[in-house]
């Protein structure tokens, strides 16, 4: 099949598109916020270039980042609006100093930490009381407990006399 034959695509959303082409597992649309391609912030610029890996496990959902260079105290996990994790970062780190004086650098080529602003879109059945974050090794690991299934409606057979 050539990539312009399958239009069908195209004639929904952005996002669809793009899960439709990379087959992206249909529940990854639950947590995805919607573009905000036309907006001129700096405040979110490089966001997207932070990757995230989430896991649907049976009892919660854990986000894992990558963040380099950057410290717990560094980063910020809230839920805005009720249902929305946002997980920001100011972006800054310290260069190393030479212990020595008169030690100056000669190359650098690490880049530093971006200003990081990352928006998920939390499932009906995410717990917000109960979120838990770590990071450890340049890893932030931010953990959703689940609400438990609403029970079963019971059935009572009706004997009529």
């Amino acid at each position: 099949m050539s990539r312009v034959a399958d239009s069908s695509a195209f004639n929904g959303d952005f996002a669809t598109a793009v899960n439709h082409l990379l087959n992206f597992p249909e529940t990854i649309d639950k947590f995805m916020l919607p573009s905000r391609a036309h907006e001129t912030n700096n405040e979110n610029k490089g966001a997207a270039s932070i990757p995230v890996d989430i896991l649907d496990s049976p009892k919660e959902y854990i986000f894992f980042l990558d963040l380099p260079g950057l410290s717990k105290s560094d980063i910020q996990v809230t839920v805005e609006d009720e249902n929305t994790l946002v997980i920001r970062s100011n972006g800054k780190r310290k260069r190393e100093d030479g212990e020595e004086e008169g030690c100056k650098y000669l190359r650098l080529e690490r880049r530093g930490p971006q200003k990081l602003l990352r928006k998920f879109r939390l499932p009906q059945n995410a717990n917000v009381g109960a979120i838990s974050a770590k990071c450890e090794n340049g890893v932030l690991t931010v953990v959703v407990e689940k609400l438990p299934p609403p029970p079963k409606p019971k059935t009572v057979e009706v004997s009529i006399s």
